[in-house]
């Protein structure tokens, strides 16, 4: 059985030096306890004590080391309860408990001449063995549960610096508007005398400025890059600890060729994730700079086919980077015949991009209603009718009752919870397709069915 002599003593101090000193960081003592934290520096000074008085006394027994390790063990265990509300104290003192009572069955068992009586040693031995199996179990729990605390720990500092930011901006927000209600008012007078001018040219202000803002909001769409750039930092993350456990596989004198070869091949799989993820940020930014560039206000011989079918894809790849797990089947169909139509393509397309977003929202909302046997499908549609050319954007998503659809072209009205509908798509859309270039914008739709949007416009 395992006992120490006093030469045994000159190598236990500093094991034990360094054991405390790995579990002062790992419990981040200097923050968590400094009046324990500046007594383990002194943690040496028994040994050492131990040690000089056997060599200068020449004592003879050999149960100098025991009793050094079992102050030391006390004190880590004195340490571990003054710290039992952190889980993961708590979990190393689950660790060190079978430990120490077997070193103090070990002491007590010991015969003077430190020994271990014969009747007793393949009961310690099993003993030990399940001792050191259980220590590194629950040292391993630890590990983990400080990596889980120190992530929410990040999370609830970002959830507050967050929280701080919009409080900042809300209370920045209110004194911008009680200064602007308060020139306002002090210049209510002179815009009384300017009124009958500004009637002639009010609808194409608000026309502009609903323009401006449904630019600024579309621009906005770019924080779907997120989801690509965080799937890059995790398994950035994740390939850094695939090095670190391959650098210390390779270090062991018993190299395990397997286990390497593993941490390889998982290694390449997330440098190859990684480089997808970039690749996919990257044509999201391209994708929304192109969209978000400030109309020329001129109209051009479109090709409505290749315009709806560009703003199909751009929003169901738009939601798929939000939702992975979401799915929906595209039905477009184009009449291949149809002629160029003059229009402001860029303006269109956000019409399109507006209404096709719609589509897919309603679609996956009836989807995880759990409904059975149903398939999310989105339709897009043209046609040409008369002197008319018709675009069709249909869904079988969860549809509107009548009393919504009297409604649904009025600022401000949505039927999104709050954060995540402004309420001006829809009413922005059916400016741009009645004032901007004078068709009409229809909406039929069938509560739990489906919905389809009909923008007719002259050829």
């Amino acid at each position: 059985m395992a006992h120490y002599s006093n030469s045994d003593l000159f190598l236990v101090t500093p094991l034990v030096y360094g054991v405390v000193g790995a579990m002062r960081k790992f419990l981040d003592l200097p923050r968590r306890l400094p009046g324990w934290n500046r007594a383990l520096n002194w943690i040496w000074v028994p040994g050492a004590a131990l040690f000089l008085a056997a060599q200068a006394l020449d004592l003879k027994t050999t149960t100098l080391g025991d009793v050094y390790w079992l102050l030391s063990l006390g004190m880590i265990m004195a340490v571990l309860l003054a710290l039992r509300d952190y889980r993961p104290a708590r979990s190393l003192l689950l660790a060190m408990a079978p430990f120490v009572v077997y070193k103090l069955v070990e002491y007590v068992l010991e015969t003077p001449e430190g020994k271990i009586p014969k009747q007793y040693d393949a009961a310690l031995d099993t003993t030990q063995g399940f001792v050191i199996i259980w220590l590194i179990t629950f040292i391993f729990i630890a590990r983990s549960q400080k990596k889980q605390l120190e992530k929410e720990r990040v999370l609830r500092e970002e959830e507050e610096k967050a929280k701080r930011l919009i409080e900042a901006q809300n209370a920045q927000l209110e004194h911008l508007v009680a200064e602007r209600t308060a020139a306002l008012t002090n210049q209510a007078e002179e815009l009384r005398a300017a009124l009958t001018e500004l009637k002639t040219t009010q609808a194409q202000l608000i026309q502009s400025e609903k323009m401006a803002s449904l630019g600024e909001l579309t621009a906005g769409i770019a924080h779907e890059i997120q989801n690509p750039l965080n799937f890059v930092n995790n398994f950035a993350e994740v390939s850094a600890e695939l090095v670190t456990e391959l650098e210390e596989e390779r270090e062991k004198p018993d190299r395990d060729l397997e286990l390497e070869a593993d941490l390889l091949a998982d290694l390449k799989q997330n440098l190859q994730k990684i480089h997808q993820h970039g690749g996919r940020a990257a044509s999201i930014v391209r994708g929304m700079l192109e969209h978000s560039r400030q109309s020329s206000g001129e109209r051009v011989p479109t090709d409505l086919n290749q315009l709806a079918d560009e703003y199909l894809r751009l929003a169901y790849h738009g939601l798929r980077a939000k939702d992975k797990t979401f799915n929906a089947t595209l039905k477009p169909d184009f009449d291949p015949s149809l002629p160029p139509v003059e229009v402001i393509a860029q303006d269109l397309g956000r019409v399109l991009l507006n209404l096709l977003t719609n589509a897919f929202y309603a679609v996956k909302k009836r989807q995880e209603q759990g409904e059975p046997g149903y398939a999310p499908t989105v339709s897009v549609s043209t046609k040409r009718v008369g002197s008319d050319v018709e675009i069709r954007v249909r869904d079988n998503g969860t549809g509107m009752p009548e009393s919504v659809q009297a409604k649904i072209f009025q600022p401000f009205f949505t039927t999104k919870p709050t954060g995540e509908g402004t309420g001006l798509g829809l009413s922005l859309s059916y400016d741009i397709v009645t004032q901007g270039h004078g068709g009409t914008l229809a909406v039929e739709s069938r509560e739990g069915e489906g919905t389809e949007f009909i923008i007719s416009l002259p050829a």
